[in-house]
């Protein structure tokens, strides 16, 4: 097995969770020669120049950063094939990478993927596991191919879902336990002491990149899977509803709920407010009902729910759409 300081690696990636990755690495004494990550984005009203996570922690450490806007282009794989890194490491970079970038790396191409592969292949393997209520979830080390999240698998690991787990604290368990298993597994991978296992492509399922029209809220849907996509698109996409008022319809965003079942619950159409015995707004839906515990609506700060009905009691009654 070469050395650590021998070996060259170049790293993809753009947000927090592959921030995380290369953090590992640096911190194992894995030389990274050079990061891949987005090109800078322009934020908020004042449209600010924002560095992606791993862009930052490259600049403090002094590694060459490319933010090469389209991979395929030819000066683009020629910059980063004159590298010459030994391995590359993959970790919610975004886009695929060419067959010539995967090829130029003689000890291979390793992804760290957030899920329990071939499970939720694709772009939001973090929240499906919850918005599908699954029990467990976990990380994989896979070797990339040309193909979405498709080549053997080096190593996993398997963890239990916390009740009430949301996207935003998922997101930070698998991204220590994604670069614990990183750190783990190439040690063992240089010195040949693990074989590639081919997926199982009848078990394979696919995730949709997220929208936010994807967090708009149907309460036709049963509490318990509405109470699930609160939590798995918190942050983002988010999950919202419409609340007419008296200068029109504005969007209110549900931040935290609670599912509940009664069978004292009086007969009204599905999105329906009312409160229970002890005063909680809450929402009628197919099955059961939901307590609304934090609410933002549209141009206001996030509050509680008390706080929004002090300032808002006639929601009451009202039909969320």
């Amino acid at each position: 097995m070469p050395e650590k300081n021998e070996i060259k690696i170049l790293f993809f990636g753009t947000p927090e969770i592959s921030e995380t990755a290369l953090s590992a690495l640096l911190r194992n004494g894995y030389p990274v020669r050079a990061v891949v990550t987005n090109p800078d984005k322009q934020v908020g009203r004042e449209q600010k120049i924002t560095f992606s996570p791993v862009k930052e922690t490259a600049l403090k450490n002094q590694i060459e950063t490319l933010q090469p806007e389209k991979l395929k282009d030819p000066e683009t794989i020629k910059q980063i094939k004159n590298l010459k890194a030994g391995l590359i490491v993959v970790s919610a970079y975004g886009k695929m990478i060419p067959k010539e970038i995967l090829d130029s790396a003689p000890l291979g191409v390793l992804n760290i993927h957030p899920s329990l592969l071939p499970k939720y292949r694709g772009p939001s393997p973090i929240q499906y596991p919850i918005l599908g209520g699954d029990q467990e979830t976990g990380v994989t080390i896979m070797l990339i191919d040309e193909q979405m999240d498709h080549g053997p698998i080096l190593a996993q690991k398997t963890f239990k879902i916390a009740s009430g787990e949301t996207g935003e604290t998922l997101s930070a368990k698998l991204a220590e336990e994604g670069a614990n298993l990183l750190i783990e597994t190439i040690p063992l991978w240089l010195d040949k002491k693990i074989s590639p296992r081919p997926q199982d492509e009848s078990e394979a399922t696919y995730t949709d990149l997220l929208t936010k029209e994807y967090g708009k809220i149907n309460w036709d849907d049963d509490a318990g899977k509405i109470e699930r996509k609160i939590r798995a698109f918190h942050p983002w996409p988010g999950t919202y509803t419409h609340y007419k008022i008296k200068d029109g319809v504005k969007s209110l965003k549900i931040i935290k709920a609670t599912a509940a079942s009664s069978d004292e619950i009086p007969e009204r159409p599905c999105g329906s407010v009312f409160l229970t015995a002890d005063r909680r707004m809450t929402v009628k839906t197919s099955k059961g009902y939901l307590i609304l515990e934090e609410l933002q609506l549209e141009g206001k700060k996030p509050m509680r729910a008390a706080e929004f009905l002090r300032g808002r009691p006639e929601i009451v009654g009202k039909i969320l759409t």
